[in-house]
């Protein structure tokens, strides 16, 4: 009975371990994929002259 408990301890770890991997790797999709497009129009729009005052 002990060996069967450890059993199950050590592959609850090793699905722990997956998963925050996992979590891990979405918080960097996440953080590519929705600032990245963000500082990429930040960027168009300041080659454009959008952030620049207009003149009289």
């Amino acid at each position: 009975m002990k060996k069967k408990k450890s059993k199950i301890k050590t592959n609850s770890n090793l699905k722990d371990q997956k998963l925050g991997q996992t979590k891990n790797s979405a918080k960097l999709v996440l953080f590519v994929f929705g600032i990245g497009p963000i500082i990429g129009i930040i960027i168009f729009l300041y080659s454009k002259g959008f952030f620049n005052s207009p003149t009289i």
